[in-house]
């Protein structure tokens, strides 16, 4: 992009004739005209969760499963809580707050910094739908596998709403402009409206949504069971964007600028221009066959995510190619977070896993003892997830 200084309305010779103060003026003037010319190549930003609070799965509307928050490079176990029931939810953290859902039917608020549970709220089984939380409200959305969504108020635990779909839902909800979305075993992608649970529209698919949806400029991008993906407007339910996968998706897409990067059961991670539906690169290993089920994390021009050959895959963004990849000892089902240049991410063979995002070094690993299939949370410079024995960890 090519800028021009006297194009801005101050020219270089001028400044010979201002005085100390003018030229503290022109420069910063200089300075500010700039950074404006510059803003449109920064409209497509990749979104990052800010460092004290992981909204929701995988952290943002974006679904990119980065945060800012700086994590010690010395990591320790801080606490460990037992809810007596698996845990396959990822937790949402806000300030000093972890909401996390259990299979034995609870929502529970803890103390990040000591593990001190503050409320629970009883519900229905809870698989591997994630807590999201809306800020404008005071709520906490939670929903389980009898099809309910339930709205909480973060700071007591009371109940502000529920409302009931057709069949299970293992979709996470995902707060955006006044709505909640959500997906349902019954085929259908819902709106809702945030404060009262009112049915604002629903979406017919083809299959069950099992994926968490991703907002992005007005559209709700979902992949699907029907081994679709698909845009619906926000505003009003309307589908303005398709694409045929060819395989069951599991995985929620992550959004980059104009780029949507996911996983199948065909075992390829696609990346896919979510302007015209044209797939960009299609990445598939060769030496194994196994599907993705876990969700990309995307940071540096990286697509890290696991896959059920029990490899964690990191992939250039702009093409595809195989950067590194680590090799557990079972399926890797969790979906990685990614914050201070490494990677965060839980292996079924009873592990967490902290790797070097660069070259896919392992710096630190946790033995939790269970099944680790729960994604990551990082907020306030410490990391939480939970495994299938029922244990919440803290580590920071």
């Amino acid at each position: 992009m090519g800028i021009m200084i006297v194009d801005c309305g101050l020219r270089i010779a001028d400044c010979d004739r201002l005085k100390f103060r003018g030229w503290r003026f022109a420069f910063y003037f200089l300075l500010f005209t700039f950074a404006f010319c510059l803003l449109p190549s920064f409209t497509f930003a990749q979104k990052v969760t800010p460092a004290n609070s992981w909204y929701q799965f995988r952290g943002n509307q974006d679904l990119t499963g980065l945060s800012e928050s700086k994590v010690p490079s010395n990591l320790k176990r801080v606490w460990a809580i037992d809810l007596g029931g698996d845990i396959e939810s990822s937790a949402a953290i806000i300030g000093n707050t972890v909401f996390v859902g259990s299979k034995k039917g609870e929502l529970v608020s803890v103390n990040l910094h000591d593990g001190k549970v503050w409320w629970r709220f009883k519900v229905d089984e809870v698989g591997e739908s994630s807590p999201a939380y809306n800020g404008q409200d005071g709520l906490v959305y939670i929903a389980d596998l009898k099809g309910w969504i339930n709205a909480v108020r973060a700071n007591d635990g009371s109940k502000a709403w529920a409302f009931k779909t057709n069949n299970e839902i293992k979709s996470s909800p995902v707060y955006a402009d006044g709505k909640v979305l959500i997906g349902s075993y019954d085929e259908h992608l819902y709106c809702l409206n945030a404060q009262t649970g009112q049915l604002a529209w629903k979406y017919k698919t083809n299959g069950p949504v099992h994926a968490t949806p991703a907002v992005f400029n007005g559209v709700v991008y979902v992949t699907g069971c029907d081994e679709v993906f698909r845009g619906v407007r926000l505003s009003d339910g309307k589908e303005v964007f398709r694409v045929p996968a060819g395989a069951y998706i599991g995985a929620s897409p992550a959004i980059v600028g104009q780029t949507a990067y996911y996983g199948t059961f065909n075992n390829d991670v696609f990346a896919v221009n979510i302007t015209n539906g044209q797939v960009i690169w299609r990445y598939q290993p060769t030496d194994r066959q196994f599907p993705f089920y876990s969700s990309a994390a995307i940071a540096n021009g990286r697509v890290v995510l696991g896959g059920r050959d029990k490899r964690v895959h990191c992939l250039d963004a702009s093409n595809g190619n195989a950067i590194w990849t680590f090799t557990t000892r079972a399926r890797v089902e969790s979906s990685p977070a990614i914050a201070d240049g490494r990677v965060f991410i839980g292996s079924n063979d009873g592990k967490f896993y902290v790797l070097d995002l660069n070259t896919g070094a392992k710096v630190w690993e946790f033995a939790a003892g269970a099944a680790v299939s729960a994604s990551p949370s990082i907020g306030s410079g410490k990391v939480v997830v939970g495994a299938v024995d029922g244990k919440l960890y803290c580590f920071g």
